[in-house]
């Protein structure tokens, strides 16, 4: 297997991650992969909202505003990790789809392609020696929330991307054979 493959199949997500983060710099980098995904008709049906810094806990407080309108009746444990979720990483990343009206390219494309620059800025971070983690959760399916963050009607969060340096070592990786997944036709 040759050292580019190696590097794909050995990406593994980091539930732990800690500081440092990405500079703009390096995030931009990681952008600059995330925008090379499958886009039908060159729609760039994507955008990112960067969050770091004193402005995690901002999003905290509408992640937490955001459960008890959902749950007014959430327990303090419930409340607590909706407000510290975004100080789990230096950096959190809001992948953002813009979907829009097109003939040949269905509401399903341009959410892949989105999901595609997700997994792209994952692949990025890990090509510049940082780790990640893409998470959702009901937050990422909740309109107002989504208002509260500045998303116009026409667009959706396809994920949380959070971004630092791996805590602890990576996760076991299952083998896998590809022949199990693939059929020839």
């Amino acid at each position: 297997m040759n050292e580019h493959l190696k590097f794909l199949v050995s990406r593994n997500s980091a539930p732990k991650l800690t500081s440092p983060g990405p500079d703009a710099d390096e995030l931009a980098q990681m952008m600059s992969a995330a925008l090379r995904a499958p886009d039908h008709a060159r729609l760039r049906p994507w955008r990112f909202l960067t969050v770091s810094g004193e402005r995690r806990e901002a999003l905290g407080e509408l992640l937490l505003q955001a459960l008890l309108a959902r749950n007014p009746d959430a327990d303090e444990s419930a409340q607590t990790k909706a407000r510290n979720a975004p100080l789990r990483a230096p950096v959190v990343v809001v992948v953002i789809c813009k979907l829009s009206e097109h003939p040949k390219v269905p509401h399903i494309e341009q959410r892949q392609s989105a999901a595609c620059a997700a997994h792209g800025l994952l692949l990025g971070a890990e090509a510049l020696g940082y780790s990640g983690i893409w998470r959702t959760g009901d937050v990422a399916f909740d309109r107002p929330f989504m208002t509260s963050l500045g998303l116009a009607a026409d667009e959706e969060i396809t994920g949380f991307v959070y971004l630092g340096t791996r805590d602890g070592k990576p996760k076991p990786l299952p083998e896998m054979n590809p022949e199990e997944f693939n059929q020839y036709w």
